[in-house]
C-alpha cells in the first residue's frame, strides 16, 4: 500500500515556520513528507532539511518524495525526543525552524496489518517504530485491570474506562485477545446500547488509549519540548500540531512555561529567581483548520497549531 498522510494546515504551517533560503529545518515527524516538500521548495536550493521518522515506511515514502531536492535533504529514522543528538552527530547545533504533525497517518490508519483500526478485524499491533517488540496485544493481554481502567480513563477520556476494563480481563481469562476485531467486540459489550447508538464508534477512545501507551506519546512530547525550544536558535520557530486535547494542553502549557518561566511568588515586586524567558508564543490561541480543509478532510477537524518563537 502506498504510503499516504493528508498534511493537515500544510500552508498555514509552513507559514508560521517562516522559512528562509539558506536555513536549516527540521520536521521530526517527517509523514509521506507533504510539509517537508513544501519547505524544501521554500529554501530555494540553499541551506538543510532534516526529515525524522520512526516509521520505516514513512522514512521509504518521504525518501522518494523528496529524492528531487538532493543533498538538501537528509532523512533520519528515529523518533524526534532524540533530535538533538541525532543531529549533534551530523554536526547540527542549532535549528531555524522545527515542525512536529502528531497525527497518526492516514497510512498507518488505513492499511490493516499495522493494527491501527478498529474498523477491521486483524492482529493488535499499533506500533509506530516496528522495531519495537512490544504490541498493542501485550498491552491488553497484560496489564492488570487498574492499569487497564486507569490507562483508558487518562488517555481515552472514556467515562466506561472501568468497565471497559474489567470487560476485557474477563473476555482473556477465557482466551486471549489477539485481534482489533475482538477487542472491539468486548469493548462495544462494555458500553450501554442507548449510548453506543448516540456517540461515534464506541471503540475509538480506548483504541487511543493504546496506542498513546503503547508508543508513549505523551511522555515523549512532554519531555522533549524544552529541548527543542533550545535547540532553536533566536528567533527560529517550533511548529505544533495536535489532535486531541491531551496533546494540545502538553503543547500550551510548555509553551506558556518558556515564555513566562518566572517561580518567584507573585507580590514580589521583581524577579529574583533568575528564570529567563526562551521567547513567545506567536499564536494566543490555537490555529484551525479552514472550512475548505474540512471539507477535503475530515480526519483535520480536531488539528490545532500551536507555535513558539525564540528569542
Amino acid at each position: 500500500m502506498e504510503f499516504r498522510h493528508y498534511s493537515v494546515m500544510l500552508r498555514e504551517t509552513v507559514d508560521e515556520l517562516c522559512v528562509r533560503p539558506g536555513g536549516v529545518y527540521v520536521d521530526g515527524t517527517l509523514g509521506g513528507g507533504g510539509h517537508a516538500y513544501e519547505v524544501c521548495k521554500r529554501l530555494k536550493g540553499s541551506g538543510h532539511f532534516y526529515g525524522i521518522d520512526q516509521d520505516e515506511a514513512a522514512i521509504r515514502a518521504a525518501g522518494e518524495r523528496l529524492s528531487g531536492f538532493g543533498s538538501l535533504v537528509t532523512v533520519i529514522r528515529s523518533n524526534y525526543c532524540r533530535m538533538k543528538e541525532e543531529l549533534n552527530a551530523l554536526g547540527v547545533e542549532c535549528a531555524d525552524g522545527i515542525l512536529l504533525d502528531l497525527g497518526v497517518s492516514s497510512y498507518q490508519l488505513d492499511e490493516a496489518e499495522r493494527g491501527f483500526t478498529y474498523r477491521e478485524n486483524v492482529p493488535l499491533d499499533m506500533r509506530m517504530d516496528q522495531r519495537q517488540e512490544k504490541t498493542a496485544r501485550d498491552i491488553v493481554n497484560g496489564y492488570s485491570e487498574a492499569k487497564l481502567y486507569q490507562m483508558i480513563r487518562d488517555y481515552g477520556e472514556d467515562k466506561f474506562a472501568k468497565n471497559i476494563a474489567k470487560h476485557i480481563v474477563q473476555a482473556r481469562g477465557k482466551r486471549p485477545i489477539e485481534t482489533t476485531g475482538e477487542l472491539v467486540e468486548v469493548i462495544k459489550a462494555a458500553i450501554p446500547m442507548k449510548i453506543r447508538m448516540q456517540k461515534g464508534h464506541p471503540a475509538k477512545q480506548t483504541f487511543q488509549a493504546i496506542r498513546i501507551e503503547l508508543n508513549q506519546e505523551l511522555e515523549v512530547l512532554k519531555d522533549s519540548l524544552d529541548e527543542l525550544i533550545g535547540f532553536l536558535k533566536p528567533g527560529g520557530r517550533l511548529c505544533i500540531i495536535t489532535f486531541h486535547s491531551l496533546e494540545d494542553r502538553i503543547v500550551k502549557n510548555a509553551f506558556r512555561r518558556n515564555e513566562n518561566p518566572c517561580i518567584c511568588p507573585r507580590h514580589f515586586p521583581v524577579c529574583v529567581c533568575g528564570k529567563a524567558s526562551k521567547g513567545h508564543v506567536v499564536t494566543k490561541k490555537p490555529m484551525m483548520p479552514t472550512d475548505e480543509e474540512l471539507e477535503k478532510n475530515s480526519r483535520s477537524k480536531s488539528a490545532k497549531l500551536r507555535v513558539f518563537e525564540r528569542a
